[in-house]
Parts: structure tokens; C-alpha cells; sequence
């Protein structure tokens, strides 16, 4: 079914269909939106769900269907209205009917930037609360006062401020202060959530900048507020304190490596100068364990992927180390449980080299090495030797290996 021929059939139902959305936004930004969502009006659900027997229904609060347009699952629901009625994110009354409009459903979304809709048949431009001129004007801005109704409206602004390098309207900051107290009752996981969705972006420093500005870093990511004047040795970091180096390692590490997990690491690295007493600044001595101290209760506070953490604490505990590293059995041992670890060569060097400003020699070939080194396994060790022995055996061989590629060379 094409979107037209999906259009043609809610029309025959007496009611309209219209695209809403980041499809919408998109367009004006002029790229291609990721997803197409719809919007229904004028249909009762009980006949939606007979004419449209095919599609899949989901949603708890509220019913969304999941309907084949364009050769593409796309979610499909009916204009809502929503009155906040308690704390959070559930404390929502949910209203849908065939009575409520677009423009009733439009008003209760986030910003104005997500706040428009396309009528699919004649092509018709809802926008009621000034979308457009936003997204061309790059601003980002509180469709009403509902926005505070979920505080976690104050990251997503903050989030899509990041995703589009779009300013936060002075108005919406306030907004977003006022949602201070109701998110530290929030569910950690819906605050993950952004935080994940912002290390995609392009520049992911604007997403915290941006919760500093509101007054809400401190509440959502206190690891990283109190990095906020932790001062450094300017030969060393001309940037500024640990904030601003760890912000500009972020977004150096983002233009070249896609993976949120990489990002999340670098984001880490230096995560336990947050903590260093004032007497010993602009010295850190030790960041490194109490950074790895930090990261355990940040996941206390807010469980983490299994290998977000296992690769941020690797590129913690080792990011001061590995570009000194001269001993070979170290330099070994380090580069094989690299080779097992989802961070991978690739991230892990991203990050050291930008927070080095260059690699070490066996950084720079560690794939090469680290594929001679598994080139030698236990079928090459001699007959009589059993157990432990073994991968004594292996180790030692390994190394002599590495020492004979840095002597001859080949690396």
C-alpha cells in the first residue's frame, strides 16, 4: 500500500490521515526524515482496526498501529489529547476519539519543531504553533506550558539541540529549569535514553552544555557537572579545566569514530578528576582510580550497558598508561584484551590519539600485531608440556614474537 492509496482509505472512512513528525521537520531541514509517522483524525479505533485488519496494534496508554506503507512498517495513531494528572511520566490522563484534532494533538508535543503535520491529500501544512519558521530559523522552543508535564522534555530539548546544532529559546531554558524537581524522581532509564540518543550527534558537548545552561547537568550527569573547574596544567591542556577538555575529547572522538560506546568512553576517560582534592590541583594524581570508583556508582545509579562499562573502565584505567608503555610482556597484554572487547582497536586508539595528541609506535600497527600474535596458539607448543604450562608457553612466545617484529622492523 502506498501513502497515497493509505490517505485514500482513511478519506473513505471519513476521516484524514496526515504525516507528522520528524518526517515533517525533516523537510524543511531538507533531508531525508529516517522514519514517516501518521497521525488519524476522524476515525473511530474499532473501525480503523477492521479496515486496516493486516496491521499490528501495540502502545498501553493509548493504541498505535504498526501498517505497511511503502513497503515500510510504519507507526500509525489517532489524534490525542493529554492531561497531566500526576508525577512523571505516567501521571497522564490519555484522551483519543474521533472528535480531537490535529491541532488538539499537535499542542501537547514537545516543541514546535516536532510540532507540525502535513494533511496527506491535499498536501496541506499544519502548523499552528510556528514550526517552520523554527526550523529555519534554528531555534528550538516549548510548543506551551504543557512541556514541563514530562520533565524529561527538558534532555530531549536539550538532545535535539545537539542532533541539529539548533538554539534554546530563553523561554524554553526556563522551561527547562522548571522540570529540576520532577526529574530526580525520574526512571534512570528514560534519562539513559537521551543520553544515548545524544552521543549520536554530531556534536554530542551541546547536549550537556545545554543541561548546564538549565541548571539540570548537575541533576542528570552529576559525574560530569563535577568536572565543571577541576583545573589542569595548561602546557598539558590548553582547553581549560576537566570539563571543557573532557567536552572537546567528546566531540573530537564523535568526528571520527560513529559508535555511541566509543563516545560513551571517551566521555569517561577522564571522569575521576571530579574528584580530586583542591589541594592537589591542577594535578590529578590517581584520577584513574577514583575514575573507575565513579563509573561504579554512576551504574549503580543508572545501569549501564554491560560493554559501555567494560570499555569505558578499559579506556580509564589505561589511558594514561598505554602511551608509555615500553615493556613488551605489558604492551602484549594490553593489545590482547583489546582484541576481545567491543571497544575495539579502532575506538580505543580514537581516543588516545586525540587525547595524546598522537600514538604510540604499537598503537599505530596494533591490528597488525595483534594478528601475528594470535597467529600463535597451543598447537605450537612442544608435546610435553600440559595445563598452566601452556599458556606460560604462549605468553612468553608471544612476546618473543612482538620483540622480533619491533627489531626487524615490522612495526
Amino acid at each position: 500500500m502506498t501513502e497515497l492509496d493509505f490517505a485514500k482509505k482513511i478519506n473513505a472512512l471519513d476521516g484524514k490521515a496526515y504525516l507528522v513528525g520528524g518526517a515533517v521537520r525533516d523537510k524543511f531541514r531538507g533531508v531525508k526524515a529516517h522514519d514517516r509517522d501518521y497521525c488519524v483524525t476522524g476515525v473511530d479505533e474499532k473501525i480503523f482496526a477492521k479496515a486496516f485488519a493486516d496491521a499490528e496494534k501495540f502502545g498501553k496508554s493509548f493504541p498505535v498501529y504498526s501498517v505497511e506503507i511503502d513497503k515500510s512498517f510504519c507507526e500509525v495513531a489517532f489524534a490525542r489529547t493529554e492531561k497531566k494528572i500526576g508525577v512523571g511520566y505516567r501521571g497522564f490522563e490519555v484522551l483519543f476519539s474521533p472528535d480531537v484534532t490535529i491541532e488538539q494533538d499537535l499542542y501537547r508535543r514537545d516543541t514546535t519543531i516536532n510540532a507540525m503535520a502535513v494533511e496527506l491529500l491535499s498536501g496541506e501544512l499544519i502548523d499552528p504553533f510556528g514550526g517552520r519558521e523554527d526550523v529555519l530559523n534554528k531555534k528550538i522552543r516549548a510548543v506551551s506550558e504543557h512541556f514541563t508535564d514530562d520533565p524529561v522534555r527538558a534532555l530531549r530539548a536539550a538532545r535535539q539541540a545537539a542532533q541539529f546544532n539548533f538554539e534554546i529559546c530563553a523561554e524554553t531554558l526556563d522551561a527547562m529549569r522548571a522540570c529540576g524537581e520532577e526529574l530526580t524522581h525520574e526512571p534512570t532509564e528514560r534519562i539513559f535514553d537521551e543520553l544515548a540518543t545524544a552521543l549520536e550527534t554530531d556534536k554530542p558537548s551541546i547536549f550537556f552544555r545545554s543541561l548546564e545552561r538549565a541548571s539540570l547537568l548537575a541533576i542528570t550527569f552529576p559525574e560530569i557537572f563535577n568536572l565543571r573547574g577541576k583545573i589542569q596544567p595548561t602546557a598539558f591542556h590548553p582547553e581549560g579545566d576537566a570539563y571543557e577538555h573532557t567536552l572537546k575529547i567528546l566531540d573530537d572522538v564523535a568526528k571520527i569514530n560513529p559508535s555511541p560506546l566509543v563516545r560513551f568512553a571517551a566521555l569517561m576517560h577522564d571522569i575521576g578528576k571530579g574528584t580530586t582534592p583542591p589541594e592537589m590541583l591542577p594535578h590529578h594524581y590517581k584520577h584513574e582510580k577514583r575514575g573507575l570508583e565513579i563509573l561504579s556508582q554512576m551504574n549503580r545509579r543508572m545501569t549501564l550497558p554491560n560493554e559501555w562499562k567494560k570499555s569505558a573502565a578499559f579506556v580509564i584505567r589505561e589511558h594514561m598508561r598505554a602511551p608509555r608503555l615500553e615493556k613488551p610482556g605489558k604492551i602484549v597484554d594490553l593489545l590482547l584484551k583489546l582484541n576481545g572487547m567491543k571497544l575495539g582497536v579502532k575506538g580505543f586508539c580514537d581516543i588516545i590519539s586525540i587525547d595524546n595528541h598522537g600514538l604510540p609506535n604499537y598503537l599505530e600497527h596494533a591490528q597488525k600485531i595483534i594478528d601475528e600474535l594470535l597467529k600463535i596458539g597451543g598447537k605450537d607448543a612442544p608435546q610435553d608440556l600440559q595445563g598452566a604450562e601452556v599458556g606460560k608457553w604462549i605468553h612468553a612466545a608471544r612476546i618473543r614474537r612482538f620483540v622480533e617484529m619491533k627489531n626487524f622492523g615490522g612495526v
